[in-house]
This record gives C-alpha cells, sequence and structure tokens, in this order.
C-alpha cells in the first residue's frame, strides 16, 4: 500500500483508487490480526472498500482525468475506487462459495 501511493502520490481524500484500497488493506490486515476467516476477513474487507468508494463522492478529485472536473466532481464517485470495491466484493463472494468458513 505505501509504495503504490508513494508512486502515485494520492492519499485518501484525493478521489483516487486509494480511497477503497486503503481502508479493505487495512481491514483485511485486522481482521487476521484479531484472527479472523479468510471469509470474514474479505467480507470485512469489502465492507471497508464499499465505504471509501461511497466516500469519493464528497471529495473534489486531485490527480487523474477527474481532478479536471474540479467541484462538478463532487457527488459522483470515483471509477478507480468503484473497481476496487468490485475487486474485493468479487474475492469476497469467491471465498464465500469455496472456501469453507471456518478457514
Amino acid at each position: 500500500m505505501n509504495a503504490l501511493k508513494k508512486r502515485g502520490k494520492a492519499q485518501v481524500g484525493d478521489k483516487t483508487m486509494i480511497d477503497a484500497l486503503e481502508p479493505a488493506c487495512l481491514g483485511l490486515k485486522k481482521a487476521a490480526e484479531e484472527g479472523k476467516s479468510l471469509h470474514e476477513g474479505f467480507a470485512y474487507a469489502a465492507a471497508e472498500a464499499k465505504r471509501g468508494m461511497e466516500y469519493t463522492k464528497e471529495c473534489k478529485a486531485r490527480f487523474g482525468r477527474a481532478k479536471y472536473y474540479g467541484e462538478k466532481a463532487i457527488g459522483l464517485q470515483d471509477a478507480g475506487a468503484t473497481s476496487v470495491y468490485l475487486i474485493f466484493q468479487a474475492m469476497s463472494d469467491w471465498v464465500n462459495e469455496n472456501i469453507s468458513k471456518e478457514a
């Protein structure tokens, strides 16, 4: 996560994929530290990614093509954050369907 943020120079609140990716990764890490199952970890990560994705609706874009829209981008969710949420939700669904909930 830190390497990606350093390379792209984006932080949470910049209306980028980082707004969903960072909370998802931190949620997955927290679940692992608490001894949660893989299923619970990915479910929590997907929920955190969704929360981050929704948060981008409140943000003014500071990076990428969306930054050219300025204030007009407020109210719209970021496409990169949406993609991150969809990836984590798909992983959560896959784990739920294919791996024992005790794993």
